[in-house]
């Protein structure tokens, strides 16, 4: 009988225990210290997200950052992770990660498939040109050129379809191997957003090489993905005024893309979407 009553006793401490334990352990979860937000960049696209040695760098991760401390956390809460192009949607739809800003231009495709915030950029179809070159002045001017289109992009095939039929299309694996390229003169030109090309020239190992062509071809709005639905898309847009109003975003465009000379567009309106 002592045997049971002891038993039972302990039993009941156990019980006891374990819900105490339960208790403090939701409490832990639910401190600051516990929140994390999981935001998705490119960690490929200097100037606009990319992933170093000293962590992650890029225009599209300084506005990331800023929103997320808007939003309520520290940069060490941040978990960064790559979204590429093809897989955007996706990584939103799944909830793998609860916001995207990665050079994401705002299209009534995606619209139909995720919500977007902003947008808070807007970039242009452009070239990247050598420094000395004066020859290529317009769209027109790319007939007869070599320019370099990489694996998998449909820039170049734009600029041939609609602007200049009779360039020639170079296929390179990377924005980095076009840049050689061009350096080389194997190229006369390499085209996609003046952003990512603003921050390809503006890496050191390129500085005063090369210049953007200023052609302005197509209207990129950059905007923030999230969920289709999500109450984020509100709180990402006042961040986003916040970021404007205070200065934070024209500190951002001179850090990132100030040494290759890029003029960039001013910081749009929310909701402002130029087709």
């Amino acid at each position: 009988m002592k045997l049971r009553k002891v038993t039972a006793a302990s039993a009941v401490v156990l019980a006891l225990t374990v819900s105490a334990t339960a208790c403090g352990g939701d409490k832990k979860d639910d401190s600051s210290s516990g929140k994390k937000i999981t935001i998705g960049i490119k960690f490929d696209q200097p100037g606009i997200g990319q992933k170093t040695p000293q962590g992650y760098a890029g225009f599209d991760v300084d506005v990331a950052t800023y929103v997320a401390k808007k939003l309520g956390y520290s940069e060490k809460q941040i978990e960064w992770k790559e979204s590429k192009s093809a897989d955007r949607e996706t990584m939103l739809k799944r909830g793998d990660v609860d916001f995207i800003a990665a050079s994401y231009s705002i299209t009534p495709e995606r619209q139909k498939l995720v919500d977007f915030a902003g947008p808070y950029l807007l970039a242009h179809q452009d070239v990247l040109v050598r420094a000395d070159d004066t020859s290529i002045k317009s769209a027109s001017d790319l007939n007869h050129k070599k320019l370099c289109s990489v694996t998998g992009s449909t820039s170049a095939q734009n600029v041939h379809d609609k602007l200049a039929r009779k360039a020639q299309l170079q296929e390179y694996p990377t924005y980095s191997a076009c840049l050689t390229g061009l350096q080389n003169k194997a190229i006369d030109a390499l085209t996609t957003d003046d952003s990512i090309l603003a921050g390809y020239a503006s890496q050191a190992q390129f500085k005063g090489k090369f210049k953007l062509g200023g052609l302005k071809m197509t209207n990129e709005n950059y905007g923030i993905g999230v969920k289709k639905g999500s109450d984020l898309k509100d709180k990402i847009n006042k961040a986003l005024e916040s970021m404007v109003s205070d200065g934070s975003w024209d500190t951002a465009v001179k850090k990132n893309f100030g040494p290759a000379g890029y003029k960039n567009e001013p910081a749009p309106k929310i909701g402002d979407i130029k087709s």
